[in-house]
């Protein structure tokens, strides 16, 4: 028995040689197809698996056992079909040309084995195998050998089983596991290098080793394409001397040879190659003492980049030079209320604080500085830190505003939002537009009160009297409250012209107008010029007694100025005065009323001899008279 397990170990040492020989050999395989990669490995199985039956120990004249069977299992679960039935079939040809009384056995052997590895290999095709996995076939491996061993008659007849059956189950299957294990690495070796050289091959950058002399060793797709070669082996043995022209060439030899003499990497050089522009990295090569041997590179294309920022620098220079040409101040805030960019412009609107509004200012610092200097008007004395606590929150906020400074000067800031939080804050000197608005208000309401006044006496005249009148007795009828109205007449006033000419006679219209302004006391009273001599006064919220209190006021005061009148029967300027007055329902329907009813009175006053004051009232509807 220990005779067997010594002959049995040279044959499991070359079983496990030559699978260490095929993952020598197998990465010469990677570069042609699967079914060329299969068939190899197939030859190389059943190559083994002869090797092994020509260690064969004679068990029994005709019966030889061996370790054939591991190198078919093997090749049938990493090999597949194909490498089982080369393998397969190697190993039956040799053990046909054998012969022997165990030669259909063993033929049938070593079918069941392939088998089994074909059903190995069928079952993780899914996936890559495992170790476990090959554990499984090497115990699948020995239930078939025993089962053989006991079920095969001419196996039987020798008892195989019993005399030799542990030591060759037991080394079938360490073969298998120790095979399998060295195919495991041997295909996670070449997973690892395939993903290395796929890497490399399709790198979307330039890359390549080169040896001491600047001469490539490899080089990657993209290089063949900068340099319009149609396979990588092309450029193996060249160097930059072969691919640009020689001053260039020159030029990047000398920083690789000063790569490799003094083992400084060279990082992010630029090149002009092929009308690109690149940016290259270069680092030495070293051998296990430490000597530099080569150099691998890695350059990348930023002939966009390059070209982006050309553009971004010109349109930068373009903005910095339209910023600081423009007449407005800008600044920009992020969304915390730092200042990102600001233009001079910007400093110069405020004069006060400009020194505080730079980049990285905060708004709180700049509002505080504002406040110190008294820049700007409208500041409330209480609360400083409120009023900078609001400010500051309205910055990031779509507004239009208009501050007046401390001179008098007036600035004009739009502010908007954009969509990442930063505020854009555009300052207008508008000054001259703000005096000019105000001059303009101003000659407006001169205008106005020009439209308004009567030229003469500087009373309201008839079309301010108008307006106001339909508006006011409007109110009253709404609140359902009395109106009155006086209509005013100078007596003989042509015949006073006529005597004293017309510049006493603007006078006498200036002396009324001034008698009937002092009778009224509410600014709500109005006194008008009606036309000529006549005037009008309308007393809202005025019952008609006191309307004729104002009537006999006015009265007094013109008989008090004494104007002489020598055309006049009592011998002095006098006038006579027509009342009306209404309220509620009369108001709303026809407000007009009221002065055709105080010009009636106004007439019967003249016809009733002048210098009196007549009244023609209502209540409940009915008109009444009362002379005064």
């Amino acid at each position: 028995m220990n005779g067997i397990w010594t002959q049995f170990g040279g044959n499991l040492s070359f079983v496990s040689l030559a699978m260490s020989l095929w993952a020598l050999f197998s990465i010469q395989f990677q570069r042609r197809s699967i079914t060329q990669e299969r068939i190899a490995f197939g030859i190389i199985a059943g190559g083994a698996s002869v090797g092994s039956m020509l260690l064969a120990i004679e068990f029994h004249p005709g019966i030889y056992i061996d370790l054939r069977f591991s190198p078919l299992a093997l090749a049938g679960m990493f090999g597949g079909p194909i490498a089982a039935a080369f393998a397969a079939s190697l190993a039956i040809a040799f053990r046909f040309a054998v012969g022997g009384t165990a030669m259909v056995d063993g033929i049938v052997t070593i079918a069941i084995t392939a088998g089994i590895g074909v059903a190995g290999h069928l079952l993780t095709r899914k996936r890559s195998p495992g170790f476990t996995d090959v554990v499984v076939l090497s115990l699948a491996l020995g239930g078939a050998l025993v089962a053989s061993m006991a079920l095969l008659p001419t196996l039987v007849t020798a008892h195989v089983l019993a005399g030799a059956g542990f030591p060759l189950t037991a080394l079938n299957c360490l073969a298998t596991v120790l095979g399998g294990f060295v195919l495991l690495k041997t295909q996670q070796w070449e997973l690892e290098r395939s993903i290395l050289v796929t890497a490399f091959s399709q790198s979307p950058d330039y890359l390549y080793v080169k040896d001491r002399n600047s001469r490539f060793i490899t080089v990657n797709e993209n290089m063949t394409r900068l340099f319009r070669f149609r396979t990588t082996a092309e450029m193996i043995g060249l160097s930059d001397f072969n691919l640009m022209s020689r001053p260039l060439a020159e030029e990047l030899y000398y920083l690789e040879q000063q790569v490799i003499d003094t083992g400084v990497p060279l990082i992010d050089s630029t090149e002009h190659i092929e009308g690109r522009f690149l940016l290259a990295s270069k680092v030495p090569l070293r051998d296990k003492q430490g000597r530099v041997i080569g150099l691998a590179g890695v350059t990348r294309d930023v002939t966009e980049r390059t070209a982006l920022e050309r553009e971004l620098r010109e349109s930068k220079n373009l903005l910095s030079h339209a910023m600081a040409s423009m007449s407005d101040g800008i600044a920009m805030y992020d969304s915390k209320g730092f200042i990102l960019f600001c233009n001079e412009q910007y400093r110069d609107a405020f004069p006060l604080s400009g020194e505080a509004r730079v980049v990285g200012a905060h708004i709180n610092d700049i509002l505080r500085r504002v406040v110190a200097t008294g820049e700007r008007q409208g500041i409330p004395e209480g609360n400083v830190e409120e009023w900078i606590k609001a400010a500051t929150a309205s910055l990031h906020s779509n507004k239009d505003e208009e501050v007046q400074l401390h001179n008098g000067d007036w600035r004009s800031i739009r502010t908007r939002l954009a969509d990442d939080g930063t505020a854009m804050a555009v300052v207008s000197d508008i000054t001259a537009t703000k005096q000019a608005e105000i001059g303009l208000r101003l000659s407006a309401e001169q205008l106005k009160n020009l439209a308004e006044t009567d030229g003469l006496t500087g009373i309201v005249n008839r079309r301010a009297f108008d307006e106001v009148f339909a508006r006011e007795t409007a109110g009253n009828a709404r609140r359902n409250t009395p109106f009155s109205l006086l209509m005013v007449d100078i007596d003989r006033f042509k015949a006073y012209n006529d005597t004293y000419g017309h510049p006493a006679g603007d006078q006498c219209l200036r002396v009324v107008s001034k008698c009937l302004r002092q009778s009224v006391s509410r600014p709500a009273d109005i006194v008008a010029r009606y036309g000529g001599e006549e005037f009008v006064v309308f007393l809202p919220d005025t019952s008609a007694k006191g309307a004729m209190i104002v009537a006999e006021q006015f009265a007094r005061r013109l008989a008090q100025e004494n104007i002489v009148h020598s055309g006049s029967e009592f011998g002095r300027v006098t006038a006579s005065i027509g009342i009306s007055c209404a309220t509620g329902a009369m108001l709303r329907a026809s407000p007009n009323r009221l002065l055709a009813e105080a010009d009636t009175a106004l007439y019967e006053a003249k016809t009733q001899g002048r210098n009196r004051i007549l009244a023609h009232l209502r209540e409940n509807g009915h008109a009444l008279k009362d002379a005064g």
